[in-house]
């Protein structure tokens, strides 16, 4: 079921079952999958893939008292590749090469950079800002309000909070600072502030602010020192990770310090 209001590109495929609303434009050489939704107000970039029985451009909350929809644009740059299941609000804005796992939900007004990995069943909460080249594994919950900056890694079952009283009305987002480090299962309290190139390590309670570069472990969390001190199992120094991985980053075959003076 097309509206004859929407605007479909060249060269896009559509599956059987899906449904495109008035007020979507799809860019050329989309391919919509099975029953894939996708509501009014949604742009789609060129190149994009839509996962069989995802939603795109949900109803927010003030759809619900009189059932008429509202304007609340969902924006995707060009080449999104988005698995089955995936549910996405209106109002947000992605940008370019965006990702995602299978069953992730990205709720409204969350801003997201280019080239950024969300994990199957991860959870993203309204009012959220994600930068460039982030990634988020599977099951990880960012509460409102979470500012995760450029060049992060978020590994499965990371949660980050924001109420510090709950249940209450006030609301304190994280933020993460540029390639910050945070491992499996940690828990980031309201307000937290981790540090540039800092690492959080595994099944952490991050209850107090980390400072760039510092190693963060246990419950509470407390420092044991700097990411520069780290080695691998052969003696490698490996932190800052930027030094040493390259997959899939922008400075890829080349080394991080001639990748980043040609970019001043």
């Amino acid at each position: 079921m097309i509206s004859r209001e929407a605007k479909i590109g060249k060269n896009v495929v559509i599956k059987e079952g899906a449904i495109i609303e008035k007020n979507v434009s799809i860019g050329d050489n989309c391919y919509i999958d099975y029953n894939a939704i996708i509501k009014e107000n949604v742009v789609l970039g060129e190149n994009s893939f839509v996962g069989a029985g995802s939603i795109l451009g949900e109803h927010l909350f003030d759809f619900f008292e009189k059932r008429i929809n509202q304007t609340h644009v969902l924006s995707l740059g060009k080449n999104a590749l988005i698995r089955s299941r995936c549910i996405l609000y209106g109002g947000s804005t992605i940008g370019d090469n965006f990702s995602t796992g299978h069953q992730a939900v990205i709720r409204e007004n969350a801003t997201i950079g280019n080239y950024v990995n969300i994990g199957t069943l991860s959870d993203i909460q309204g009012d959220c800002q994600i930068g460039n080249y982030v990634h988020l594994h599977s099951n990880v919950h960012v509460g409102m309000k979470t500012t995760i900056k450029d060049y992060s890694w978020i590994f499965p079952y990371v949660v980050f909070t924001n109420d510090p009283t709950p249940p209450s009305e006030v609301l304190l987002g994280a933020t993460v600072e540029e390639f910050a480090v945070i491992c499996t299962g940690s828990i980031v309290l309201p307000g937290i502030r981790i540090g540039k190139d800092a690492l959080v390590g595994a099944s952490t309670n991050v209850t107090k602010d980390v400072p760039d570069l510092a190693v963060v472990v246990g419950n509470p969390g407390k420092v044991i020192g700097e990411v520069t001190n780290l080695k691998d199992k052969n003696g490698k120094i490996v932190y800052p990770w930027r030094y040493t991985f390259d997959r899939g980053m922008p400075w890829k075959g080349l080394p991080y310090e001639e990748w980043e003076l040609s970019n001043k």
